[in-house]
């Protein structure tokens, strides 16, 4: 059985929305070009306000997947 090596990226999401949607558009986009997600892990929540309303929601996350094994 051979070890497991992981990577990490980190990513920014956004929506007018909320977090979560923030969050899911993030994993959605991510899953479109990385393979074998396995975890997210929210860094930072930020946000734009005008006229004392949020606007939007900036969700950082760092993405963990698995590193595909190459070996023949």
């Amino acid at each position: 059985m051979a070890d497991n090596i992981y990577r990490k990226t980190e990513i920014v999401g956004t929506s007018e929305k909320g977090v979560d949607d923030a969050i899911a558009g993030a994993i959605k986009r991510a899953a479109e070009t990385l393979r074998q997600i396995g975890w997210f892990e929210v860094k930072e929540i930020r946000g734009h306000v005008e006229d004392g309303k949020i606007q939007h929601y900036q969700v950082t996350i760092t993405v963990g997947f698995a590193l595909e094994d190459t070996k023949s």
